[in-house]
C-alpha cells in the first residue's frame, strides 16, 4: 500500500521551511517536500524531501504513484518583486505550476476516491484600489471587494483562486464518468514579516527591513511614503493560519478564498517602533514611484470575519508583541552573534 502523506512544495522558502518544522512537531504526519533546492540541514526524521521542478508532470505522476496525497501546501512561487521583472515565468511558475497541481490533486483524489486538500496561499497582491481617496473610505476589505490587481503577482494569485475553486466544482477527467473533486481552500495573507530570514526586497519588506537595518546600525532609506498603510503579520501566525483552515471541517466552510490578518500600521508608525527599540537609529523616506504605487492599491486592511467565524481563525500576535517578543529580540540576536 501507498503511504499517505502531506506534500508541501516551495519548501525551502521560509514560509516552508516554518510549515516543516511545526508539521513536524506532532510526528504523525508524513510529510514529502517538493523544491528546486536542497533543504537546509536538520530536517525532521518524518520528512521525504525531492528535488524537482513543480512543472515537471512525469515526476507529480510519480509521486502520485509512489505515495497517497492526502493534502498539499502549494507554497511554491515567483514572489512579487522578481515577477514584475519577468511576467512570463511568473505565469509559468505560478499559474501552469498551479494547473499542474491541481491536476495531480484531481488524480489522487480519483485513485482514493476522497477529495485532496490543496491549501494554496494567495496575497493582498490580489486586490487593486483605483486611488488613495478610496482606500481611505473603503479601509477594512472583503474577500469580493476590488479584485483588480495592478502586478502580475496579483493577476497570478487571483486567476488561481478561481481555478481552485473551479477544479472544486466541476472538474471532470475524460476518463470517468463522474465528477473529481478537489477540496481547494485558499488565504489571502497580508504583509508576511518573519524574524528569521533576510528580507528579499519584496513590497511589503520595508518593514523588517528597517529592523535587521537599525540592528546593524545602518541608516535606512524607506521607500514607501511615511502615511502608507498596509496589514501585516507574523509567522508564525501565517502557519498557524494555514494549518487551522486545512484542518477546518468543510461543513463549516461557506468560500473557497478567506482574508487573515492581524494589524496595519503607516511606515510611520513602524519606524517609531524601531527607533523605540534602537535609539538613535536614522530612517528616511524616500519613495520609489513602483513600489508605492503598488502599495497604495492595497488595502489599508482586510475584512477577516469569514475566517473568525468559519474556521476559528484569530492571531495571536498583535503589533505590539510582534515587534516586541518576535522581530525585535530575535533579530538584535542575529546581529549580536
Amino acid at each position: 500500500m501507498r503511504k499517505k502523506v502531506t506534500l508541501i512544495t516551495g519548501a525551502v522558502g521560509e514560509i516552508g521551511q516554518a510549515l516543516i518544522q511545526r508539521l513536524s512537531e506532532s510526528g504523525d504526519i508524513d510529510l514529502i517536500t517538493l523544491d528546486l533546492k536542497p533543504l537546509p540541514t536538520g530536517v525532521p526524521k518524518n520528512v521525504v524531501h525531492v528535488e524537482g521542478d513543480i512543472l515537471d508532470d512525469a515526476l507529480l505522476s510519480r509521486l502520485v504513484s509512489e505515495y497517497e496525497i492526502d493534502a498539499i501546501y502549494h507554497l511554491a512561487a515567483l514572489l512579487s518583486t522578481r515577477s514584475e521583472f519577468t511576467p512570463t515565468m511568473a505565469h509559468r511558475v505560478n499559474v501552469d505550476g498551479t494547473m499542474h497541481l491541481l491536476h495531480m490533486a484531481a488524480e489522487q483524489s480519483e485513485r482514493s476516491d476522497k477529495p485532496v486538500r490543496f491549501i494554496f496561499p494567495s496575497s493582498i497582491a490580489a486586490y487593486g484600489l483605483p486611488d488613495l481617496a478610496t482606500k481611505k473610505r473603503d479601509v477594512r476589505v472583503r474577500e469580493w471587494e476590488w479584485n483588480n490587481p495592478t502586478t502580475i503577482y496579483g493577476c497570478n494569485k487571483l486567476y488561481c483562486e478561481l481555478l481552485g475553486s473551479y477544479y472544486s466544482r466541476n472538474y471532470q477527467q475524460l476518463a470517468v464518468k463522474r465528477p473529481t473533486m478537489v477540496d481547494f481552500r485558499s488565504i489571502r495573507f497580508p504583509g508576511l514579516i518573519s524574524a528569521f530570514t533576510v528580507p528579499s526586497g519584496g513590497t511589503s519588506d520595508y518593514a523588517p527591513e528597517m529592523i535587521h537595518a537599525a540592528a546593524s546600525r545602518k541608516p535606512y532609506n524607506c521607500f514607501v511614503r511615511e502615511d502608507s498603510r498596509i496589514p501585516f503579520m507574523a509567522m508564525p501566525d501565517a502557519i498557524e493560519a494555514l494549518i487551522g483552515l486545512e484542518k477546518a471541517a468543510v461543513r463549516r466552510l461557506r468560500r473557497r478564498v478567506y482574508n487573515v490578518t492581524s494589524f496595519s500600521l503607516t511606515a510611520k508608525q513602524i519606524s517609531l517602533l524601531v527607533i523605540k527599540a534602537f535609539p538613535g537609529t536614522e530612517i528616511n523616506f524616500q519613495p520609489d514611484l513602483k513600489r508605492q504605487g503598488i502599495i497604495d492599491s492595497w488595502p489599508a486592511d482586510l475584512d477577516d470575519n469569514a475566517a473568525r467565524k468559519e474556521w476559528d481563525w484569530r492571531p495571536n500576535y498583535d503589533a505590539e508583541r510582534t515587534f516586541d517578543e518576535y522581530l525585535i529580540p530575535n533579530i538584535r540576536e542575529r546581529y549580536a552573534r
